[in-house]
């Protein structure tokens, strides 16, 4: 469409028309009355479905009076009823892009405007629904609102081909312009000459000849704009039949024209009646399209006496295939309104999968695929009515925002989980790290083993996150194991030698023979058992040899008539050495904390014997069962007493180290003071 018209050309032709059309009408009128019968008394119904149907015409006829003047402002025009309007509602974004590029590229710029404008109005419904949608993802992880940018690349493709659109559309309009403004400016001239032909003095004759020329320079005079078509063209027509009329005083030169054009026009009302037999109803229309410029572009006046009747069998013509027009969209309304129960379902489809998210992302992101096959089904199910179309895309866009909402409100809350999931393994990180160069290996190693099960214990975590804060665990927890383990095997090999030496150390105790001097004999079971501390430890699995060199001390213990206390004691002594030789203060508190637990136990389980000798109160004390209780109290009492006779003996040995370590400080503060 043109943006810049001649609105003075196009007013002066309007006013023209309506006054002299006014008066052509009113000496008509005037004659049709005195012709008429008398009417009946009440004509009400009569009047209105003669209006109806007047209004039915009417709405054809601008109609396709509409379609010719956008074709005849160039002869491309036309081109747009074979270009298919397809179904732009069900296309994804990436394919109205597509379909876009395909007709901009390949069409002529002025026959595509209605699809290019269809297919913009759904490609902007899309793309703000997502990028309403990008937006609300954006915020749910956390962003601000007015930070929030998106690059889309199909916008950017879709921008670009439009662009490319519009500046053709621009050439071809800006260069059409002045050739239609031109070809108005000459047929307003023609038309003011042929108004003129009625007033010139001269032979009819010649005028005759003068209105044929100037009927030849019509029909040479080229396209004008639109806007101007139809109002010119009925100014054209009124003077035409104004010449005609003129031309009562050469009737054999009219009358030959209006039998000419009355065969024409009659051939045309019989190509028009015959349509309402083609099935393709749009092909049908397209040709009454042109049928219609036919008659008013080629076809001038008929006579008075067939011009009404003539008219009025070309349209009822054209009543008769705006009808089925008519019911070809009422059978479409039907369609239209299941494919609107089709959308009502989806819709409601999709707020229940929104109003029951799942708790766990395997199923949530089964239902975002459930959601996205009911957004396809949704515009592939076909157009609606149009009274309903916005509210029924509001309905579509507030239950696929209803879903998102609580999805991401999900993802927001398992997003604050891991963040504290990270936070707890973060901890474990930092822990493991600071022990995994730890020397304190049974400490340590009992530790990094908790460690371990409190990690499996911690869910997910961010995941971009999640490789390397579980590499950094693991390389610290395998540097701690790696480290134990290499002292195992090393310990291992020193550990079979302290067995082989163990084992020699063994069959000496067991082929010594007491003297008769015990202090002497004593003497030798303490260097036997020094012996044997100075070994180490040997293999787990070969252990019991402890066990039998302990069978054998307490063997040779009771031959000595020495008690077990006193035993034990002699056993301890060796250990006390190693501990003060060692000066490590942490194994000191190591060893009074483990004889004060045994001292505990000891002390609750005479507690606990005791108790339930009171069961026995009206027993015999020979009752097995009592003897046996009591034999355990006595062996119980003799176990703590060795267990105080050791913290006292690790005491003194202690209080030993403390004079020690203060006689050490004090020498040379002495030599100072001498």
């Amino acid at each position: 469409m043109l943006e810049n018209k001649d609105h003075l050309l196009q007013n002066t032709v309007e006013g023209e028309v309506n006054s002299e059309t006014t008066e052509s009408k009113e000496t008509t009128e005037s004659k049709k009355e005195s012709e008429k019968s008398p009417e009946p008394e009440d004509k009400s119904q009569e009047v209105i479905a003669t209006d109806k149907t007047e209004a039915v015409k009417e709405d054809v006829h601008e109609e396709i009076n509409e379609s010719n003047a956008e074709d005849a402002e160039d002869k491309d025009n036309h081109q747009r009823h074979h270009i298919p309007i397809l179904d732009y509602h069900a296309m994804s974004m990436e394919n109205l892009v597509g379909e876009l590029q395909r007709l901009v590229r390949n069409e002529k710029v002025q026959a595509i405007k209605k699809h290019v404008d269809g297919i913009k109005h759904e490609f902007d419904l899309k793309f703000l629904d997502f990028l309403e949608h990008k937006k609300e993802d954006f915020i749910a992880k956390g962003g601000n609102e007015i930070d929030f940018r998106y690059n889309s690349v199909t916008k950017r493709q879709f921008n670009e081909v439009y662009s490319e659109y519009r500046d053709k559309r621009n050439a071809y309009y800006k260069n059409l312009e002045q050739n239609l403004n031109e070809n108005l400016a000459n047929r307003l001239e023609i038309i003011a000459e042929l108004k003129g032909l009625v007033n010139v003095e001269e032979d009819i004759n010649t005028t005759y000849r003068n209105f044929k020329g100037i009927l030849e320079r019509w029909r040479n005079a080229g396209p004008i704009p639109r806007n101007n078509y139809n109002d010119v063209w009925r100014t054209y027509h009124h003077h035409i039949e104004i010449f005609y009329d003129f031309l009562h005083l050469n009737r054999e030169l009219r009358d030959l024209d209006f039998k000419h054009n009355l065969e024409e026009k009659l051939k045309l009302v019989e190509c028009a009646e015959a349509l309402a037999e083609e099935e393709d109803l749009n092909k049908a229309f397209r040709e009454l399209q042109t049928l219609h410029k036919v008659w008013k572009e080629d076809i001038g006046p008929v006579d008075k006496e067939h011009r009404e009747e003539i008219w009025e069998r070309f349209s009822n013509a054209t009543k008769v295939m705006h009808q089925r027009r008519q019911d070809y969209f009422k059978d479409l309304d039907k369609v239209y309104e299941q494919n609107l129960e089709k959308k009502k379902s989806i819709i409601q489809k999709i707020v229940e999968i929104g109003s029951h998210i799942a708790s766990n992302h395997k199923d949530l992101q089964q239902q975002i695929r459930d959601i996205e096959e009911q957004r396809d089904a949704f515009f592939k199910a076909g157009k609606v009515p149009q009274n309903v179309n916005e509210q029924t895309w509001t309905d579509f866009k507030e239950a696929v925002r209803g879903f998102n909402r609580n999805k991401n409100a999900y993802y927001k809350k398992l997003k604050k989980d891991q963040q504290d999931n990270l936070d707890k393994k973060r901890d474990l990180l930092s822990l493991a790290q600071s022990l995994k160069d730890s020397e304190d290996w049974d400490t340590t190693t009992s530790e990094m083993k908790r460690i371990q099960r409190e990690w499996k214990t911690i869910g997910h975590v961010p995941r971009k996150y999640s490789d390397k804060i579980w590499n950094d665990f693991k390389n610290a927890c395998n540097h701690y194991f790696d480290r134990l383990h290499a002292i195992k095997n090393k310990a291992h090999g020193e550990e079979s030698a302290n067995f082989d030496k163990k084992f020699a150390c063994l069959e000496k105790l067991k082929a010594f023979e007491l003297s008769g001097d015990k202090d002497k004999d004593l003497t030798t079971i303490k260097s036997f058992i020094e012996e044997w501390k100075s070994y180490g430890r040997v293999p787990f699995n070969k252990k019991n040899i402890n066990a039998k060199f302990n069978t054998i001390l307490d063997a040779i213990f009771k031959k000595l008539d020495v008690s077990r206390q006193e035993s034990e004691l002699m056993k301890y002594g060796d250990k006390l050495k190693k501990l003060a030789n060692a000066d490590n203060e942490r194994a000191l508190i190591h060893e009074r904390t483990f004889i004060r637990r045994k001292i505990d136990e000891s002390l609750n389980e005479i507690r606990q014997l005791e108790n339930n000798l009171l069961f026995f109160s009206n027993t015999s004390s020979d009752n097995p069962l009592v003897k046996d209780v009591v034999k355990n109290i006595d062996r119980q009492k003799e176990t703590l007493a060795t267990w105080k006779a050791k913290l006292k003996n690790l005491n003194i040995m202690q209080h030993s180290l403390i004079k020690e370590e203060i006689q050490a400080n004090e020498d040379p503060d002495s030599s100072e003071d001498e």
